[in-house]
């Protein structure tokens, strides 16, 4: 019996560690940036949607950001649809850079172009008053 309850925990354990480990935001820095930019594409998927937006980089030049966001359903639940943003639109967002400073981020908020700001992360956080 005990043989059993052991190789139970250690089950468990093995399906519970990765998925504690897959929400983990360690390659993203804990501190915030703005950007603006252009909508690209608009990933609503499930476990995590994506926004890809071209921002003009220091010298002026085009770069297309990665911007990782909760999932679909989450997404849903704030009132975001697939009409809700659009290749074309200009929107600001205020995310957690990738730590290697490639052109990504985990999205908090963003500013859609109706003006409207949404908690993109899940969390229910509220929402920044000089945004």
């Amino acid at each position: 019996m005990r043989l059993k309850l052991a190789l139970a925990i250690v089950a468990v354990m093995f399906i519970a560690l990765p998925v504690r480990a897959h929400h983990s935001h360690g390659n993203y820095t804990d501190t915030f940036t703005d950007i603006t930019g252009v909508v690209k594409e608009v990933h609503l998927v499930v476990p995590h949607s994506w926004i890809y937006v071209e921002v003009k980089d220091a010298k002026g030049e085009p770069t297309i950001w990665a911007l990782e966001a909760t999932g679909r359903t989450g997404l849903e639940r704030i009132g975001v649809t697939r009409d809700y943003l659009k290749p074309g639109d200009t929107i600001k967002v205020r995310c957690h850079p990738l730590r290697d400073e490639s052109p990504g981020c985990l999205l908090g908020f963003l500013k859609a172009p109706d003006g409207s700001v949404k908690d993109w992360d899940g969390n229910n956080a509220a929402l920044p008053t000089d945004f």
